[in-house]
């Protein structure tokens, strides 16, 4: 018959056991607390990176608002002289003046009757300072006055009529004539035309006043 074990007993043998167990239980808890303020704390930080990215949409909508700098101011228009059916092109002035005319000015530059392109102190039109003020006033001048002949015009005629004349050394136009003509009638209005054109302040050579020579290109047109 085998003695009968005493329940008592066998609860104080395994009490330590208890005890182990008792302690593991708490340090799983305890960790848990832990590791649950940890994720609390990534949370938070995930809320400064939101700002960050606020402040970068800051940026990139100054940059949009940025003004384009303003277009360059259109080039200026040219000036175009027309009257009625005709077109009257620039003043051509060719340049032969060489160094032997000016050797024969200081010479003879009391008896000399020279003819000169261009001089030193060109002819100014009335009212004019400067060279391209003159050649300027020319052209007006042709082209308000030129009339195109009704004969022509009947017979479709067109051209360009080349006409020479000088500004003598007291400023009047004289030796006027056409180096190279078109048709009579166009021929004989442009040297109607530049006859007409009023007195000038001659040209100057050293100081002295001397002839100049223009040369003058018409051209008649029909639209």
């Amino acid at each position: 018959m085998q003695p009968k074990k005493n329940p008592k007993v066998d609860l104080e043998k395994k009490r330590g056991l208890f005890m182990q167990i008792g302690l593991i239980l708490s340090l799983l808890i305890i960790l848990g607390v832990f590791e649950f303020r940890t994720y609390e704390k990534v949370v938070a930080s995930l809320g400064e990176l939101v700002l960050d990215a606020e402040f970068e949409e800051e940026i990139e909508n100054t940059f949009r608002e940025e003004k384009p700098p303003p277009p360059p101011p259109p080039p200026p228009d040219e000036i175009v002289i027309v009257e009625d059916d005709e077109e009257i092109e620039e003043v051509e002035i060719e340049d032969t003046e060489s160094d032997e005319d000016l050797e024969v000015i200081e010479e003879e530059e009391e008896t000399t009757d020279e003819i000169f392109m261009v001089v030193e102190d060109m002819p100014r039109f009335e009212g004019c300072t400067d060279e391209n003020c003159t050649q300027t006033k020319i052209m007006q001048f042709i082209a308000r006055k030129t009339k195109y002949p009704p004969i022509a015009k009947e017979n479709n005629i067109t051209g360009r009529v080349f006409v020479s004349f000088v500004v003598d050394k007291t400023g009047i136009v004289t030796n006027v004539k056409i180096l190279r003509g078109v048709d009579k009638y166009l021929d004989a209005e442009a040297l109607r035309v530049v006859s007409s054109l009023p007195r000038f302040t001659p040209g100057k050579q050293r100081g002295k006043s001397v002839k100049v020579q223009y040369n003058v290109p018409i051209s008649f047109k029909l639209n």
